[in-house]
């Protein structure tokens, strides 16, 4: 039987400072929770990022609160998501372009608009928890009504 272990749910920014906050304050508008930042591994200059700047922010929820999330963002999917989204090891991700998309999210000028991704952990009870990219297709399809198209869009 397979169920939703997790959902995790990104912002990435590129930059730290105020566009870093403002992705802060609607992730933890979002989900309730304060988010934690990601880092960047290695400085790249011509995207003008340093080596452990922050530049993502990030938060994981759990239990009915991830699923009911989860059936919001599909929503804005139309439940239809490209067989790639899928992993071998029954993950799947995806993103969408503006949160204010999100039932209940509300555009604020001094906030702006972000675009998050979504992954979505699946898994089984007992010791072999794994799950495989068929099972978690079953399982988006069975539990949402959803539609896996084999190309991209």
């Amino acid at each position: 039987m397979v169920s939703l272990r997790k959902l995790s749910l990104n912002i990435g920014v590129g930059e730290s400072g105020d566009r870093l906050t403002r992705a802060s304050k609607i992730l933890e508008e979002l989900t309730g929770q304060k988010p934690s930042v990601g880092h960047a591994e290695k400085t790249i200059r011509s995207f003008g990022i340093r080596r452990n700047e922050e530049i993502s922010v990030f938060c994981t929820v759990r239990g009915s609160f991830a699923h009911d999330l989860l059936e919001r963002a599909l929503r804005i999917k139309e439940y239809c998501l490209p067989a790639k989204c899928f992993t071998d090891e029954g993950t799947f991700s995806f993103g969408i372009d503006e949160h204010i998309d999100l039932e209940g999210m509300k555009y604020e000028p001094n906030i702006g608009i972000f675009g998050m991704n979504f992954v979505v952990v699946c898994g089984k009870p007992g010791i072999d928890n794994r799950v495989t990219k068929e099972e978690a297709i079953a399982w988006f399809q069975n539990t949402f009504g959803g539609n896996v198209t084999k190309t991209g869009k």
